[in-house]
């Protein structure tokens, strides 16, 4: 469960809060928005790069080809981004956090 504010409680392996976002986008973390390039284009965080979640497996290792580069995956709510940071475990990332409820948390 979460307060929009700055509670957290059961948050699964590998998902972080607004915080901890904070905190890794300042010692470089990429940030991989993962929604369709029309959600990216209305809207998305600084710096982020779009990859959209069903490109992910063909794309990804192209464009961060580093598996232990810091990276935070967001989508709009969470679900994208959790699947999305379990597939690039899967392929052998090492540094990968899912932003816990998306930006709409934000």
């Amino acid at each position: 469960m979460l307060c929009k504010r700055c509670c957290y409680r059961n948050l699964a392996n590998g998902e972080i809060g607004i915080q901890e976002l904070k905190n890794k986008v300042a010692v470089g973390a990429i940030l991989l928005d993962v929604r369709s390039r029309q959600e990216y284009d209305e809207g998305h965080l600084q710096g982020a790069i779009n990859i959209p979640d069903f490109e992910l497996a063909n794309r990804v290792e192209r464009e961060i080809p580093k598996k232990n580069q810091l990276i935070v995956i967001y989508c709009q709510y969470g679900g994208r981004s959790k699947n999305a940071m379990i597939l690039m475990k899967k392929m052998g990332y090492t540094n990968v956090y899912n932003l816990y409820g998306g930006l709409d948390m934000l």
